[in-house]
């Protein structure tokens, strides 16, 4: 047999979902317990129980790591937020909505929550690499109709953002926290939420 007719084919670099979501759970608690100075790849790759090279099959780099996981973060985020949502719904059940299904990403994604807010409120946010979803339309789609039928008062979208949901991120921060502020541990409850709510929907209407 002619040696000339055997072809050499290098070994083919798989993905493994549940490596790359092993390495995507570690980078992101490292991130949250020792902030970004924390991660490095051999580092990670011990923690996650893979090789170094075995990293980078998922990602190119450090950086791109970084922005991999907000963007993948940024989107489960997303699908959780939009679940039964619709910018067209009244503006006080749109956006119990979304304080529903915010509450529920946070209680259900603890460290995707921490390493998300991190991300966002870094420099990195500004990387190119970033990706912008529709939901931020969405929300604005949201706002802009309560508007146009009278269910609110029409204002800056910070002041709008820390009316709407800075009560709530508050609560979650009491909650996960356990902070004491009059001797007892809070918990954030149904009942709480609501009577929080209609505060907050008291402060919006015109």
């Amino acid at each position: 047999m002619n040696v000339h007719s055997f072809i050499f084919v290098p070994e083919m670099r798989t993905r493994d979902e549940n490596k790359e979501a092993a390495i995507r759970e570690k980078a992101m608690k490292m991130i949250v317990d020792e902030g970004f100075d924390g991660l490095s790849m051999q580092k990670l790759a011990k923690a996650a129980n893979v090789s170094p090279a075995t990293i980078y099959i998922y990602y190119k780099n450090r950086e791109d790591l970084l922005n991999q996981l907000f963007n993948h973060v940024q989107q489960t985020f997303y699908d959780v937020a939009l679940a039964g949502f619709d910018p067209l719904l009244s503006f006080e059940e749109g956006l119990w909505i979304q304080w529903k299904n915010r509450l529920k990403f946070i209680l259900k994604y603890p460290i995707h929550f921490q390493f998300y807010e991190q991300f966002r409120n870094s420099p990195c946010i500004n990387h190119t690499d970033v990706q912008i979803s529709t939901f931020k339309e969405s929300m604005k789609l949201f706002v802009m109709n309560a508007i146009k039928k009278g269910e609110m008062k029409k204002m800056e979208p910070e002041i709008f953002w820390s009316v709407a949901y800075g009560t709530l991120y508050s609560m979650v921060k009491f909650h996960l926290q356990e902070i004491k502020m009059m001797g007892n541990d809070f918990k954030l409850t149904d009942a709480k939420m609501k009577i929080a709510f209609e505060m907050v929907i008291k402060a919006l209407k015109p």
